[in-house]
């Protein structure tokens, strides 16, 4: 057995510790939110935080995670998260949806990381891809994240569009 701490909580899987963790996440705990793209850490769509950090769970063994916090799209939360997922609707971000996720997840973690910053340096930090080509509405929904949580409560002039 592996106890692995999920969104604040401690869950036990019976895996061998060389298993992807996206595979523990999505079969053994039925936490789809975390979607499999390419399965060689390039796409994104498989984002989680790991210790406050974007990962990707492709790529992290369930072994190596054991004893470090895990966050997934299912337990993002915080004025962060809030700000970044009340752009993506604001921007009408989704086409397909799928890959969206992971890049919730991404530029939360950028963002929760440094909060003051242009939406350029936030885009730059970023490496995920989206298939639907989504990326015009991913920039503005930075742009609205980046605004919303600008300290002096006015955007930047490379803040939004």
């Amino acid at each position: 057995m592996i106890t692995l701490k999920i969104n604040g909580q401690s869950r036990q899987i019976e895996a061998d510790p060389d298993t992807p963790l996206l595979w523990a996440l999505r079969d053994d705990l039925n936490l789809t939110g975390t979607k499999f793209g390419c399965g060689r850490a390039l796409c994104g769509a498989c984002t989680v935080h790991i210790d406050g950090d974007a990962e990707r769970s492709c790529s992290i063994m369930v072994g190596d995670a054991a004893g470090k916090s895990i966050t997934t799209i299912e337990g993002l939360s915080g004025d962060v998260a809030k700000a970044v997922t009340d752009a993506w609707i604001k921007a009408a971000v989704p086409q397909c949806g799928y890959c969206q996720p992971g890049f919730v997840m991404a530029v939360t973690s950028v963002l929760g990381a440094n909060r003051n910053q242009t939406r350029e340096a936030v885009l730059s930090q970023i490496t995920n891809l989206c298939r639907c080509g989504t990326y015009d509405a991913i920039r503005t929904a930075v742009g609205f994240a980046v605004a919303d949580l600008n300290p002096q409560g006015q955007p930047n002039k490379e803040s939004v569009r």
